[in-house]
């Protein structure tokens, strides 16, 4: 039997490496000769990069960036097995948890930290990028990103624009001149999970500055910046973002890479399904095991388990999922089978504590259930008396 191991990260308890090998050890207890091929995953959110890293035996850099205020910060990204393909999460450098809660000001913030990113990536010659642009501390549309590349947004006297996203109600022009040599050269996909178009009422402003600290009137001066933004990349980069869904993730960071480098927007799981060849592995599986922290209503939005079942259900594969807690209907997910892995009552504290051998218990738990399941088959192909 050849079984594929993809479950994402089991949040606060287990890397989603950890969880393969703890769903590897309680499948050996009852099949010790198993083919197991583990596969970490994740849905682009926090955690995408040690997952990619982890499955594909890459490796991480770290170097110094300027955080959302301009300060010095220390920040990491993965590079994968294949040495050409950097995979940054903006949060490392551009995160809300970096900014102290009486400093948070998307008006003043920038993603300068995240283009640093991007260019020691390409400075290393990667020539594919990974972006995951979730938990942001920013609303101005990627600016301090491309600036950091070498764009210069401009205001009416050609001064270059201050880092923030209040600054781009000033924008006049924009000058791609300067841009790093290698941007031209090379593919970026973003992880993509909202759908929010750039401005307007369900906009990055409206919807997200306020979690970042701002105050009404800041979102009404955000939101306009964010649509000069919008008039002017159309006008002088001839990219049309304003409408685009996603443009408004992480402040509009999402306009701002399809602007300056000429990103792709798709949903975490499927960039991460392609970088690990989740459904070249599937296709030569029997069985398919899956898993996150909780199963829930939002789990067929986007999630690690949803992207799993689907890729099982296009090559015929049986699927299971193990979880933290089950609040969902196995079957609508595209499941065969959902188990929580607690085996009875306890708290939350008590279940994360436990997670690796409650994992590895409710995976054995899997393996004398199909072993049972074989040995029955037998019976139920006779005639009934």
């Amino acid at each position: 039997m050849r079984i594929v191991v993809a479950p994402d990260s089991f949040k606060g308890s287990l890397t989603a490496l950890e969880a393969c090998r703890a769903v590897e050890r309680g499948l050996r207890r009852v099949w010790p000769d198993v083919e197991v091929a583990g596969v970490p995953m994740a849905d682009g959110g926090e955690g995408t990069t040690q997952s990619l890293v982890d499955a594909t035996g890459g490796r991480w850099v770290n170097c110094e960036v300027t955080d959302p205020l301009g300060r010095p910060v220390w920040a990491r990204y993965g590079i994968l097995s294949d040495g050409g393909t950097a995979v940054i999460e903006m949060a490392a450098a551009s995160g809300l948890p970096l900014v102290p809660e009486g400093r948070r000001d998307p008006k003043v913030t920038s993603t300068r930290g995240t283009g640093e990113l991007i260019a020691h990536a390409l400075d290393g010659g990667c020539r594919q990028l990974i972006v995951g642009i979730g938990g942001s501390a920013t609303n101005d549309g990627g600016a301090g990103m491309a600036q950091a590349l070498g764009a210069r947004l401009l205001d009416a006297e050609g001064q270059e624009l201050r880092p923030g996203g209040a600054e781009l109600v000033r924008l006049e022009r924009i000058d791609i001149a300067g841009m790093h040599p290698a941007v031209r050269a090379c593919r970026v996909m973003v992880a993509c999970d909202v759908t929010n178009p750039l401005c307007g009422p369900l906009g990055a402003s409206a919807v997200y500055g306020p979690q970042k600290g701002a105050s009404p009137s800041d979102v009404d001066l955000l939101d306009a910046g964010l649509q000069r933004f919008a008039d002017v990349v159309h006008r002088d980069l001839g990219r049309d973002v304003a409408a685009m869904p996603g443009a408004g993730a992480a402040g509009g960071l999402g306009a701002g890479l399809v602007a300056f480098l000429g990103a792709e927007l798709a949903p975490g799981v499927e960039i991460v399904a392609r970088a690990v060849s989740l459904d070249a592995r599937i296709a030569e599986a029997d069985l398919v095991i899956t898993g996150e922290g909780r199963i829930d209503a939002q789990t067929g939005f986007g999630k690690t388990v949803a992207g799993v079942a689907a890729a099982a259900r296009r090559h015929g594969v049986p699927a299971v999922a193990l979880c933290g807690s089950l609040a969902g209907d196995a079957g609508s997910l595209g499941l065969d089978l959902a188990l929580p892995a607690p085996d009875g009552p306890m708290d939350l504290a008590e279940a994360m504590g436990r997670a690796e051998p409650l994992l590895a218990d409710a995976a054995e738990r899997v393996a004398r259930a199909l072993a049972l399941g074989t040995k029955l088959a037998p019976a139920w192909g006779r005639p009934t008396r």
